[in-house]
């Protein structure tokens, strides 16, 4: 998958990124705390439907410069629903960022997020995934419908 991910991005070498992900518990949407090599942290929120196949996903993101600090606070007044630790290798597809992830505990990932134009659809969205899932022989039958850290609470 790695090889054929690197052709279609131009011959570019994918981008080694090792996260960790901590969720907390909030009413609705998902919250996480991403610590992540080289990079500055960063909280974000997100929702996203459970269902198979392309889905739009809404986030907000803002950067966290002391991360230890900052999962005391959640953690005392939310609570840690779970954590998520990954090896990510980032490719880009066009406009499509190509995620390759080995997740500790789940196994091997392909993840694909397309970057909408504000001029795009949700329709042009599921039409660029669905190519770019074709170029890279995923079928339905391999995509799951929910999130990593919802993988490990089934």
């Amino acid at each position: 998958m790695q090889k054929l991910t690197k052709e279609l991005s131009g011959g570019l070498p994918g981008l080694e990124i090792s996260q960790k992900d901590i969720f907390y518990n909030v009413a609705s949407g998902r919250l996480k705390l991403r610590i992540q090599n080289e990079k500055q942290s960063q909280l974000v929120f997100y929702q996203r439907q459970n269902c198979s196949g392309p889905k739009r996903s809404d986030y907000q993101i803002t950067l966290v410069s002391n991360p230890e600090e900052m999962n005391v606070i959640l953690e005392q007044s939310l609570g840690v629903k779970g954590i998520v630790e990954k090896k990510r290798v980032l490719f880009l597809v066009g406009q499509t960022r190509v995620h390759l992830d080995d997740v500790k505990g789940l196994g091997h990932f392909v993840e694909l997020e397309v970057v909408m134009r504000d001029d795009q659809t949700d329709k042009d969205g599921k039409n660029i995934a669905d190519e770019l899932m074709s170029k890279l022989q995923i079928v339905s039958s391999d995509l799951i419908d929910v999130a990593y850290i919802d993988l490990f609470l089934k």
